[in-house]
């Protein structure tokens, strides 16, 4: 008995020196960002970044987006296994399970960190992986089931946030309902979101730009759209809150210094990486 107790403590212990070790989130510290006048900048996901607090996105597919930093770190989101014609493995990769389209059973075994938003063993996903140039966490929600509409997987989906640059970045992956409030607040200050906008698979198009709205990103880039409609739905519902920039690029680089003055809806194009693009 004496020593199931004690095992008990340590273990308690342990736990709490973990969360006690854990970088603290500036986005949750930091209520308000400062944005600057400047606009961001594009380029091609070769290119080298100018400074240690520019970030590059890049968007490949779907929900796949590739968020890079100036030393060198490459992360992916909603990983599937594909992202183009390419050698590279990532440092990072993320995954949502709701479909088959944002996860894969097979990640390339090279790559060092694979990050899975949906339950382990049944406990909700704990993601806090500290790179040093990169934070990344994330916040559950809840999944419809594949089978019933009405009910709820519990923390079937992970928003994910990557803070890298002093920049505060989300993918709210395949998200099924509007976060509660406790988990807005820990989801923190948002400079940059990747919101879901095919209006009906993941959340409806009016929640959708209610959660946007709320979260008040600088930057939203839409994301798992499927048709021009989709967009232009989404586009049209918030462009009385936001500017719209329908760049025909599929990569920007942003900083603290750049965020747009005017929340922006940024269309980036989704393309397949290649080694000329």
């Amino acid at each position: 008995m004496l020593r199931l107790a004690l095992a008990c403590l340590l273990t308690l212990a342990a736990t709490t020196a973990s969360a006690q070790d854990r970088r603290i989130s500036h986005c949750i510290a930091i209520a308000n960002a400062d944005p600057g006048i400047e606009f961001i900048q594009r380029a091609s996901w070769k290119a080298p970044l100018p400074d240690e607090f520019t970030v590059r996105l890049t968007y490949i597919d779907h929900s796949m987006f590739l968020l890079q930093t100036s030393g060198g770190l490459n992360a992916i989101t909603d990983y599937n296994g594909f992202i183009g014609a390419v050698t590279k493995v990532p440092d990072i990769v993320t995954m949502n399970n709701a479909h088959g389209t944002h996860w894969t059973a097979v990640p390339n075994t090279n790559i060092p960190h694979v990050l899975e938003g949906w339950r382990q063993e049944g406990l909700p996903a704990d993601h806090n992986l500290d790179l040093g140039e990169m934070l990344v966490r994330n916040v559950t929600t809840d999944i419809r089931d594949r089978f019933d509409a009405i009910t709820r997987v519990k923390d079937g989906n992970s928003i994910f946030v990557f803070e890298a640059g002093g920049l505060c970045i989300g993918h709210l992956g395949h998200l099924h309902h509007e976060p509660n409030d406790q988990q807005y607040a820990a989801l923190g200050r948002l400079d940059v979101v990747m919101a879901a906008i095919d209006g009906g698979l993941t959340v409806d198009t009016p929640t959708m730009i209610r959660i946007v709205k709320r979260l008040k990103s600088s930057i939203v880039l839409p994301m798992h759209w499927f048709s021009r409609g989709s967009l232009e739905v989404f586009l049209a519902g918030v462009s009385d809150d936001f500017a719209i920039d329908r760049t025909k690029e599929t990569s920007l680089e942003v900083s603290l210094r750049t965020l747009p003055s005017r929340p922006t809806v940024v269309v980036l194009e989704p393309r397949f990486l290649t080694m000329e693009n």
